[in-house]
């Protein structure tokens, strides 16, 4: 028989044998003929199965994941407000997902819960793997909806789901971003879908590069969000005309779209946004190869609110045009870019079909249909026009330039751009004849211009002209600038930037010309510009000038900086990278006037060291920016210093 072996107090040993009623201790087996047995001490807080002899004890608790996901449905529909609803998406993915598909209409409402409002910020987990942090980036835009931008690697069908269900309890998410898509996990229709359930106030939404989203998404949407006032489709080939037909009638406040390339985006669509949006004010369509004529001449009859249309790399011919000529009475802004089979006939019947009489602003790229005669249509055409832009236009000459200098009327602003066959000649002809009006005027790359004889033209000046910026333009001369000098007597702003050949003898003239004082001077990578026209700026626009960029200008001395510092008492934005400066320069504008001078940059001045620290710091008390980058003379630890010094300045080093 065993053998039994008994102790005092509560710690006793017992042989096999039964046990008292309601008895859960645990027998232990020390050896073939000896049971231990172990009275209870504390709850066992294990609740999994125990074996014990070989038995299997299980945990026969039921629980509510053994239920359907209808029954959680239902459940969740019950939940009283948005602590409750984050809390319970928090136990798992499975939650989460049945919680992401209660619309926001089928939550039920007690009395109670309606006047609660819940801001509470919840991590939502997925089995344990994954933490999102729904309320992360999270903002307030200045119309009051809440602003979100997913990017990237936080662009998942998780992280939408989660945003959908934190936030349905304060109304969703109003205006929503998703850029990118992760490569794994990214985005599909069941995340934009969770987004429509849970957001039926969405007002703005911007989806760019996902090609995973498809027409499944945007119906759900469509079926939701009838509050959707823009819509930002880039880069999404799944798309197709059917969601987008579904975003028309079931969007009728959308006023906004922008559709880039997206292939499968068609004329069927842009018929059904004519016919059912009737607030649209804005549409840009890019890159969209079945786009046609059908669809733009549906639009355009259609939407009579529209007014900022941009029409870039499409398939439309000059019928589309005329139609946007005749129909287009309420555009302010046009833009057209790469249509290759719009020929001159379309831009000439869109300028004499006189619709767009309140377009103010114009900008054609790279469109071979404009020629002089088109040009002088469009100016006869638009009598309120004040901005013009053409860029890559070659078949533009003096001519055309000319003629739509004389025919509008109210022209402020002129950009041209990559126009080679203007020359000299066409542009001071055209400032002369916009003399009334113009008031910029910016020439980028155009290779036609090149230096004029002084005794060739005589022209009026342009008493209006308050800017003034030709880049890159390696034809002009110093004869071009006097004359420009003798026409623009007014200028406040000069923008010089990539003339190698000007000089300071040429310079000046047009320095001495601008009689009520410059106050921005961009001379950036003028490269035969030297101390000498520093001089001159500091003398003659001393008490105006306000900004002045020397990058690139490497004949540029400390004697400038002297000048600068002693004559330019509004001065608050010096470049100076590249130039040959050095840590006496520093020193000598440190010492001068300028009591307000916030921006400065020094980029790859060599020669300033360790020594200009003192300067640096006195500078420092107006600076709130500051560029040494690629000073390869001042050390890590003065950076530092400065650093911990200047507390107000950023500096980029």
């Amino acid at each position: 028989m065993p053998a039994l072996v008994n102790y005092s107090g509560d710690n006793d040993f017992y042989s096999g044998g039964p046990f008292r009623s309601g008895d859960s201790g645990i027998v232990l087996s020390i050896g073939s003929n000896v049971d231990i047995y172990c009275p209870p001490r504390k709850r066992a807080r294990i609740s999994g199965p125990l074996v014990v002899e070989g038995s299997v004890f299980e945990d026969k608790r039921p629980s509510i994941d053994m239920l359907p996901d209808e029954c959680l449905f239902e459940i969740f529909r019950h939940l009283p407000g948005g602590r409750e609803r984050s809390a319970s998406a928090c136990v798992s993915k499975r939650w989460l997902t049945v919680l992401s598909g209660v619309r926001s209409a089928e939550f039920y409402r007690s009395k109670a819960s309606r006047g609660q409002s819940d801001d509470m910020n919840v991590d939502l987990a997925s089995n344990n793997t994954e933490s999102i942090s729904a309320d992360e980036d999270l903002e307030v835009d200045c119309d009051g909806y809440l602003t979100r931008c997913v990017e990237g690697k936080k662009a998942t069908d998780l992280r939408l789901a989660a945003l959908a269900v934190c936030t349905s309890s304060r109304g969703g998410i109003g205006k929503l971003s998703i850029r990118g898509s992760n490569s794994i996990r990214g985005v599909t229709d069941l995340g934009l879908s969770a987004i429509a359930r849970g957001c039926p106030s969405l007002r703005f939404l911007s989806l760019w590069n996902i090609p995973s989203i498809g027409d499944e998404g945007l119906f759900e949407i469509a079926r939701e969000c009838h509050s959707l006032e823009k819509l930002d489709l880039s880069q999404c080939p799944s798309i197709s005309n059917k969601s987008m037909v579904a975003i028309a009638k079931g969007c009728p406040n959308l006023t906004a779209l922008t559709i880039e390339s997206c292939p499968n985006i068609g004329n069927e669509s842009l018929q059904a946004v004519g016919k059912y949006c009737t607030k649209l004010q804005s549409i840009t369509i890019k890159d969209c190869p079945f786009v046609g004529d059908q669809g733009i001449a549906s639009l355009f009859s259609s939407a009579s609110s529209l007014t900022k249309v941009k029409l870039q790399g499409l398939n439309i011919s000059d019928y589309s045009l005329a139609v946007i000529g005749h129909y287009g009475k309420s555009i302010t802004s046009l833009f057209l870019s790469g249509l290759q089979n719009v020929s001159q006939k379309g831009f000439w019947v869109m300028g004499n079909a006189r619709g767009l009489q309140t377009l103010s602003s114009l900008a054609i790229t790279s469109c071979r249909g404009v020629t002089d005669l088109s040009l002088e249509a469009l100016g006869k055409g638009y009598p309120n026009l004040k901005q013009m832009c053409l860029r890559k236009c070659c078949f533009v000459s003096d001519n055309g330039l000319v003629a739509f200098a004389k025919a509008v009327g109210s022209l402020e602003s002129l950009q041209l751009e990559e126009c080679n066959r203007i020359t000299q000649t066409g542009i001071l002809n055209a400032i002369s004849n916009c003399k009334s009006k113009l008031k910029s005027l910016t020439l980028v790359k155009c290779m036609g211009i090149k230096d004029l004889s002084p005794e060739t033209l005589m022209l009026s000046p342009c008493e209006s002209l308050r800017s003034l910026s030709i880049r890159s333009c390696p034809g002009l001369g110093s004869t071009s600038l006097a004359m420009l000098g003798k026409l623009c007597p007014q200028l406040h702003h000069l923008d010089l930037s990539g003339l190698c050949g000007i000089t300071d003898t040429g310079l000046l003239p047009l320095l001495e010309s601008c009689e009520s004082g410059l106050a921005k001077v961009n001379l950036s990578d003028c490269v035969n510009l030297s101390d000498e026209v520093v001089f001159s700026l500091a003398r003659l626009h001393g008490a105006t000038l306000e900004l002045l960029n020397l990058d690139g200008c490497q004949k540029i001395t400390d004697a400038s900086l002297g000048v600068l510092a002693n004559n330019c008492p509004l001065l608050n934005d010096l470049d100076l990278s590249k130039c040959s400066i050095t840590d006496s320069g520093v020193a000598a504008l440190s010492r001068g006037v300028q009591s307000n001078l916030q921006i400065l940059s020094l980029s790859s001045c060599s020669m300033i060291t360790n020594k200009s620290i003192t300067a640096l710091k006195k500078l420092g008390r107006t600076l709130v920016g500051l560029n040494l980058q690629h000073c390869i003379s001042i050390g890590s630890r003065t950076i530092e210093l400065l650093t911990g010094n200047l507390w107000k300045c950023d500096i980029l080093s």
